[in-house]
């Protein structure tokens, strides 16, 4: 008898109605909208930072080429060959010969300085362009996120306190429902917003230091061209910093200066 008493009670249990799925149902339409912008948002976040991530790290690992075997080559050309095809660096070496080229062909008195140094630069432009591109998406929804999350909570808000009027008391089972989906866009919004504005600022800092690379290998090539390619700047490898390392570490003291 006893045990058919707690089976009875334990069926006349109350389902619980105060979960996510429960507080996106009583907001309705409006509620789901919200969340769908908020995902969409959450979504396409993280894609452009995995790919921005990608192509950044494509770009600084195609540096390392760069620096050990580009400048080894006698010619422009030659070392140009030697470079991955539509990357950033071929593509400045591929302007500014062909802007030097070009330039035999006006008929004006232009310094050739000042049109392969514009070359270069607009050739820079783009990359860093190109680079820059989904960067505003991540911005925005840092901005508009946190906003997003509240028009849900203030829609919220506002549904309980019409529950709170048609009852005519603040019963617990009538606000539970409403302030907690206003509570959740709230969590969403902020939790959307976050890794938009970190994902910005560190693929901003990246990009930062990928143009000040490129416009050093830029002016290098318009110093090796101004120079019919005298100039060249010195090529670090591994080899030589361990070489010089070995020899710093058994060079002899210095004797130290008589006390006078």
């Amino acid at each position: 008898m006893y045990i058919e008493l707690l089976a009875a009670a334990g069926g006349a249990a109350p389902k619980n109605q105060f979960g996510f799925y429960e507080a996106l149902e009583q907001g309705g339409v409006i509620a789901w909208s919200i969340f769908g912008v908020l995902v969409i948002m959450s979504v396409g976040s993280f894609y452009i930072l995995i790919t921005k991530w990608i192509e950044q790290q494509k770009i600084f690992n195609q540096y390392k080429g760069v620096r050990t075997q580009f400048w080894r080559a006698p010619t422009l050309r030659e070392g140009a060959n030697k470079l991955e095809k539509n990357s950033a660096w071929r593509q400045l070496v591929d302007d500014g010969l062909t802007a030097e080229e070009s330039h035999g062909k006006m008929t004006d008195a232009m310094e050739a300085h000042d049109w392969l140094h514009g070359s270069l630069a607009r050739s820079e432009a783009s990359i860093n362009a190109k680079l820059a591109g989904g960067l505003p998406f991540l911005a925005t929804v840092g901005a508009t996120a946190p906003f997003v999350g509240l028009l849900g909570t203030v829609i919220g808000i506002y549904r309980a306190l019409i529950n709170i009027g048609l009852a005519g008391s603040a019963s617990i089972d009538k606000v539970a429902g409403p302030v907690g989906e206003a509570l959740i866009m709230t969590a969403i919004g902020l939790l959307v917003a976050v890794p938009a504005v970190l994902a910005y600022n560190w693929l901003q800092s990246r990009n930062k230091r990928i143009a000040e690379l490129l416009s050093g290998f830029s002016t290098d090539i318009l110093a090796n061209i101004n120079s019919k390619g005298a100039v060249k700047p010195a090529v670090i490898t591994q080899t030589s910093t361990q070489q010089a390392a070995k020899a710093a570490a058994t060079a002899p003291a210095k004797p130290a200066a008589p006390r006078t």
